[in-house]
């Protein structure tokens, strides 16, 4: 466990830590506004992309080798990361560290099934929910320090991740005990790469929609159109072959169905709502970007206490569908009450607005996959896991891309309002094209229409993503709970395996002499 949590906390690390950092990096590389976008993208895509090719695998091949590899591949990444001098080499080093991340995501969750009966999983998936949020929130800090360190610089945000990393492969390799699996398989390649194409093709999209290009543009119509004509032939070749990379036949099972929107709309609800907060402390409350990350504590120590208690809670009761949906209903309340905050709300009543939406996500975020492993066939775990990981990932980038518009466009529309009700002429010192303003070279006036702007739009962002949470809600409310089974993945594998074998053999054995035949079936 203590292996699995160093690798989890190195895939969290590897997307938040370079939060406060990305100004000074693109800066010192001499890059672009474009660039600073695909420094953040190019990991994204590549670990949403690949976290169900790596759920595959984890069902055909060694699951400790498949960590360690993306482990080494984080390595590799982060070491590229870390020594780039021009922005090609770091952002083809963050799509290294991207497809390490996704086999992260997906592998560490599968391994914990295969050793953990699902009856035990609560506690140890609380305790993931805690590294998470720590995670979440000491990447944005570390990263921060980092840069304001002189004798340090930008370049260790991406190193620090490296010691956790080889210490994760030594741990594993000391410590974690799993038989090889060997099964006559082939890998479905063109499958593969018409669900990463056609993925990345969306992802590129949303990405990129409202910044590079309009959403209403020919680039929108060439990446929609092709994502979803790539992603339809994936639907058809993987509907055909013996070993598809997401087994569709897996979605005929309610739980992995229902548990998989359910992540959809947390991702968007969560991950769209609460990124542009450290941007609304620094602008609209005016803090330091050390000061913002603070601030976010309240959510995430409700976070790490709600997904701990629930965890040890269900281990115990063996309960848990009453967490789920107190977790999404939680949720939903701690993102309306968000929705009303603006420039001058009380911090205290901020800090309780964000406690009950951490709490919230942590009984509800982890304990989606538990429902889901609980209910699979052994064989189906690793699928089912990226599954889960990968919709959530993919609504967390759809609703960041989305909402960012939304918000962009909001805080212009305030702005002009602001500025007109001000007598101040347009362009007058304010931000203008979409730039994030520095706050401390503006007027004092307009420096007041620039915060209460991002306070309104950033309320109004929670407005939208409320009902993605309640949508969750009535997915959730919809599974059926089944009690929690008492045997780990690798048990239920061979019990599997024997049971398959048994029948075979009993169709092969030769019938008794004087065994009278079965009669033939009448058409």
């Amino acid at each position: 466990m203590s292996g699995l949590m160093a690798g989890m906390f190195v895939s969290i690390l590897a997307g938040t830590v370079v939060a406060n950092a990305l100004p000074r990096i693109i800066a010192d590389l001499g890059a672009s506004q474009s660039s600073y976008t695909w420094v953040v993208t190019a990991e994204l895509l590549a670990m949403t992309a690949t976290v169900p090719l790596w759920g595959k695998l984890a069902d055909l091949y060694n699951q400790k080798l498949l960590l360690q590899i993306s482990l080494g591949l984080f390595v590799v990444g982060s070491l590229l990361a870390g020594f780039s001098h021009d922005v090609s080499l770091l952002i083809f080093s963050r799509v290294a560290q991207g497809i390490g991340a996704g086999g992260l995501t997906a592998l560490a969750q599968v391994v914990m099934a295969a050793v953990i009966p699902p009856r035990r999983l609560g506690k140890y998936a609380g305790m993931f929910g805690a590294v998470f949020a720590v995670g979440t929130v000491a990447g944005p800090l570390i990263g921060g320090v980092l840069v304001d360190t002189s004798w340090l610089g930008w370049r260790w945000c991406f190193f620090i991740g490296v010691p956790f990393a080889l210490l994760a492969i030594v741990l594993l390799q000391r410590t974690l005990k799993l038989p090889t699996v060997r099964r006559e398989a082939k890998i479905d390649y063109l499958g593969a790469f018409l669900i990463v194409a056609g993925v990345s093709a969306l992802l590129i999209w949303v990405s990129l929609a409202g910044n590079s290009f309009d959403w209403a543009s020919w680039q929108t119509a060439a990446l929609t159109g092709g994502g979803l004509v790539l992603l339809v032939a994936a639907v058809f070749v993987e509907s055909r072959v013996p070993e598809p990379i997401i087994p569709l036949g897996i979605f005929r099972n309610r739980t992995v169905t229902l548990t998989t929107v359910a992540s959809l709309f947390v991702g968007l609800a969560m991950f769209g709502g609460t990124v542009f907060l450290s941007q609304y402390f620094q602008i609209s409350l005016g803090k330091s970007p050390t000061v913002a990350g603070l601030m976010s504590l309240p959510m995430i120590m409700g976070l790490l206490v709600s997904s701990t208690v629930a965890g040890q809670l269900i281990s115990r009761t063996g309960r848990w569908k009453a967490y789920l949906v107190a977790g999404g209903i939680l949720m939903t309340a701690g993102l309306g009450l968000l929705s009303t905050i603006g420039a001058d709300t009380h911090f205290g009543l901020l800090s309780l607005y964000m406690a009950v939406m951490g709490v919230g996500v942590g009984m509800l975020m982890q304990n989606l996959v538990l429902a889901a492993q609980n209910d699979v066939a052994a064989t189906e775990l690793g699928a089912a896991t990226s599954v889960l990981s990968f919709f959530r990932s993919l609504g967390g980038t759809i609703g960041t891309s989305v909402l960012g518009a939304i918000l962009a466009s909001r805080v212009a529309t305030e702005m002009s309002k602001g500025l007109q009700e001000a007598g101040i002429p347009a362009g007058g010192g304010a931000a203008g094209h979409g730039a994030v303003p520095d706050m401390t070279t503006l007027p004092a006036p307009i420096r007041e229409i620039v915060e209460h702007a991002y306070g309104t739009a950033t309320g109004e962002l929670f407005l939208v993503a409320t009902p993605f949470a309640l949508l969750a809600v009535l997915a959730v409310l919809f599974v059926k709970e089944k009690p929690l089974k008492t045997t780990s993945g690798m048990e239920r594998l061979a019990e599997e395996s024997g049971a398959a074998g048994r029948a075979e053999d009993d169709a092969a054995a030769p019938l008794p002499a004087g065994t009278p035949a079965a009669p033939a079936e009448k058409a």
